[in-house]
């Protein structure tokens, strides 16, 4: 009889009600399934040995062959300490242990051979471990099993509650004993041929008691291709069933309203890369599904134009079109470039937003709901209960990681049936990351910047070259241009943020006295009209400088403004800085982007601005800042959960990720169902794995 892996943990011989609350509440371990996948994080050469005096400050776990030849307590503060003398014949070394003393003094006896293996730290002049894990060396030489000892993920309370990283080995051994090493496959055998995969009870046995390197790499290698590849045949399956059960418009005809914007009023020739993805989108709107596409593109490459050429198709079907935007002031610049293109039209848009007055509101919610109002731009107002259409055809979502899930289904529900969704974003997700949070979505990138605009350049600069930096602006400034200078804003600290905005706001003002020099500042204490008066006297060109802090990071477009200036560049992430510097080189002149720091700079503040100064390709910045920062904090807290992963590393995985995606989307491809005979067990496992929400049942 085979047994069942839904067993709970408690039943497993050698752990009993005591050791399961334990791993149940520190690891998250509450079946057999769930000890099976604690996969080790690394592995120890258990067959070598060092000598004393051969010990470093900075090595890993290690093992030490000596003998004990003296126990002596030392008071701490609070309660005592157990230290051991420790040697052999090069040297000498201490043990230490600060509970569980009396076990220790009964257990280990003096002037015995032992083998001490754990982390050697170095205190007062001589080397120490502390809780090592001790052996007999006659005991360990009869135990040893494998030169690749694992070691287990683990935490401060298993140690001190005796859970070592041995003991966890020993009830995993317990647990292959139990199960006979046999585990139910879980890929097909035609699969498993093509990518020479090893079966499922060998890999296994082998990612738990690998007995060389070869064999843990085969072992790993299947296992994290299984892993991947079930995340993305549901990615792939929920992008199929919304597609065969959401039924979208077709919008069948390209008519008046596109061609004639094509011909007369597009405003320059669109890059390849727009009329590729306007292609994919004509396609997704002329089928029967509704469209859920994800518009990537660097800032500045021309999205706006994509979205609103998508509109004119809708327009050109009798339906409406909506533009949603995070803040007022995005929401109001997109207005604005789509005021001036609808009027050419003739075509009917208005703006909506929370300072909209009542009356007009009101004008606009009648409008909208008689058909009568072709387009509205407008922020969250456009969720509230009372903003109602006649036939709303396409959503266009901006920046959609700031809107929840609940706010974007608000608006699906306007309608009887789901309009088309465009989402646009212009912080590149990096590919990988694209496929596994996003990849339900399709996606399409503009990967090219519209011909005539000059790259940025990027330039990192030292507190001691600020006044090198200072005769930069004036010049620039005696040329006509525009300065920004911006201060980061960290939540925890805003009052220190605030000060340091008000300190360069007081130098910068010394520098540039008026009347000579008109400045702008704008901060998050301002209230809104005065922040809005500010930002509109830097756009008309009344003043020549704008101190801010991150509040002009999305969506401010003054193409007169050459250079940004970020200070204490080394306070922000990647991504921000380069939003931040797409906020330049909207004009026809060449820009300047240039990060000031001072000299203290950690390993990771360098490589981030090594990596500003060397490109300005937004999905290279996004891969670099997904390696420092890792998966879950790019994605916020909300999508962090998606890549939980057990064994698999969407970053370094990235090649392994690619296959399972192919793989899954060919099988898929030639078999919706997965009914075919070979498949069953496809099918099989992606029931299984959905019932027990094991690690690939969250995605949002």
């Amino acid at each position: 009889m085979s047994v069942n892996l839904q067993t709970p943990i408690d039943y497993l011989k050698g752990v009993g009600s005591n050791r399961a609350n334990l791993l149940r509440s520190e690891l998250g371990i509450h079946t057999y399934q769930d000890l099976i996948n604690l996969f080790p994080n690394r592995y120890i050469d258990r067959t070598h040995y060092y000598k004393i005096n051969q010990l470093q400050r900075n090595n890993a776990d290690i093992q030490v062959i000596g003998k004990i030849i003296e126990f002596k307590e030392v008071a701490q503060k609070r309660g005592k300490r157990l230290l051991a003398t420790f040697v052999d014949e090069t040297g000498v070394m201490e043990l230490v242990w600060f509970r569980g003393q009396k076990w220790i003094r009964e257990n280990l006896k003096l002037n015995k051979t032992y083998v001490a293996f754990g982390k050697p730290n170095w205190f007062n002049g001589k080397f120490n471990i502390a809780h090592p894990e001790m052996e007999l060396q006659e005991d360990h030489e009869k135990n040893l099993r494998s030169a690749m000892q694992p070691v287990y993920p683990s935490t401060e309370k298993l140690l001190s509650k005796g859970i070592s990283n041995r003991m966890i080995s020993k009830i995993m051994q317990q647990l292959f004993i139990e199960t006979k090493g046999k585990f139910i496959e879980t890929l097909p055998d035609n699969l498993r041929l093509e990518l020479k995969l090893v079966n499922k009870s060998e890999a296994l046995f082998n990612i738990h008691f690998p007995k060389n390197q070869e064999l843990l790499s085969k072992a790993q290698f299947r296992l994290k291709f299984e892993e991947l590849f079930y995340i993305q045949l549901q990615l792939i399956i929920k992008n199929l069933i919304h597609k065969s059960k959401i039924k979208g418009f077709p919008f069948e005809k390209v008519d008046t309203y596109f061609n004639s914007f094509f011909k007369d009023y597009l405003p320059f020739e669109l890059t390849g890369a727009q009329k590729r993805v306007l292609r994919e989108i004509r396609s997704d709107l002329g089928s029967n599904a509704q469209m859920n596409r994800l518009l990537q593109g660097d800032v500045g490459s021309g999205k706006t134009i994509v979205a609103f050429m998508s509109m004119l198709i809708a327009l050109d079907n009798g339906f409406q079109a909506c533009m949603m935007a995070p803040t007022e002031i995005l929401s109001v610049q997109h207005y604005n470039g789509l005021l001036e293109l609808c009027n050419k039209l003739k075509i009917k848009i208005q703006l909506l937003t929370g300072s909209t007055k009542t009356l007009k509101r009101r004008e606009i919610h009648k409008s909208l709901e008689n058909g009568d109002l072709q387009v509205i731009v407008g922020t969250h107002a456009l969720l509230e209960d009372k903003v109602k259409f006649k036939n709303l055809g396409l959503a266009i979502i901006d920046e959609q990681h700031r809107f929840g899930v609940a706010q974007r289904s608000k608006l699906w529900h306007k309608n009887i049936s789901p309009p088309h969704v465009l989402v646009m974003t212009a912080t590149p997700i990096p590919r990988t990351l694209a496929m596994s949070v996003y990849g339900d979505l399709d996606i399409s990138i503009i990967d090219e910047l519209p011909p005539g605009r000059q790259s940025i350049k990027t330039v990192h600069r030292y507190d001691k070259n600020r006044l090198n930096v200072f005769r930069f602006i004036r010049d620039e400034i005696a040329k006509g241009r525009q300065i920004y200078i911006v201060y980061p804003l960290i939540q925890e600290s805003e009052n220190m943020d605030y000060k340091d905005l008000m300190d360069g706001y007081e130098s910068i003002s010394r520098e540039f006295p008026m009347p000579d020099y008109q400045i702008s500042i704008v901060h998050g204490k301002m209230k809104a009209a005065d922040k809005d008066f500010e930002m509109q006297r830097f756009i008309k060109g009344e003043t020549q400088i704008m101190v801010a802090t991150t509040v002009i990071e999305v969506g401010v477009n003054v193409p007169n403004a050459s250079v940004m200036i970020i200070e204490s560049a080394e306070r922000f992430g990647l991504s921000q800085l380069h939003q931040l510097r797409g906020r330049v080189g909207r004009g026809a002149e060449q820009s300047y982007c240039i990060l000031m720091t001072g000299h203290k700079l950690s390993n990771d503040s360098k490589t981030r601005l090594e990596t500003m100064v060397k490109t300005s390709d937004g999905f290279e910045i996004a891969e670099v800042d997904l390696r420092l920062r890792g998966p879950g904090d790019i994605m916020g807290t909300q999508q962090s959960g998606i890549l939980n992963l057990k064994i698999a590393d969407i970053i370094k995985d990235n090649d392994i990720l690619q296959l399972a995606r192919y793989h899954a989307k060919t099988i898929l491809k030639k078999d919706k169902k997965l009914s075919l005979p070979e498949n069953l067990i496809i099918l099989n496992t992606y029931k299984q794995l959905s019932k027990y929400k094991n690690i690939w049942n969250y995605i949002s």
